[in-house]
């Protein structure tokens, strides 16, 4: 039995839909801009897929899932044809806010407000920002 396999199916799933996406006729599809699938999470009996979604386009990601919501059926056909699986799972999207929630981790460590020095001798040094 090969090791990792459901990780492999979730990598197949993710690649293909990537590229599936393009192709979905739905406005508010099209409308939200760039659309990445950020990761994909099959149950180990392949019956259910969860798409996580990240959106460039803040303000058009709640239409967006609601197109790509729209459009499952039509993504879930094209995706039994392009992988030869014994199921196609069914397609559940969820909006990704990971990049989000990294960036303000990033702030917060780089408030001297919040992050203090470790040792407090080392306190009158300051690193210099990047560009």
């Amino acid at each position: 039995m090969p090791f990792n396999r459901i990780g492999r199916i979730n990598e197949e799933i993710q690649r293909e839909l990537a590229s599936l996406i393009s192709t979905v006729k739905d406005p508010r599809v099209a409308q939200a801009g760039m659309i990445s699938i950020t990761a994909v999470e099959t149950t180990s009996d392949l019956k259910y897929a969860k798409i996580y979604v990240s959106v460039l386009d803040k303000a058009a990601s709640a239409q967006a899932l609601k197109g790509l919501t729209s459009a499952g059926g039509y993504l879930r056909r094209e995706l039994g044809r392009a992988l030869n699986l014994r199921n196609t799972p069914e397609l559940t999207f969820v909006q990704d806010d990971s990049i989000d929630k990294g960036a303000h981790i990033l702030d917060l460590l780089r408030n001297p407000e919040v992050v203090k020095p470790a040792n407090p001798a080392n306190a009158h040094i300051v690193l210099d920002e990047e560009d």
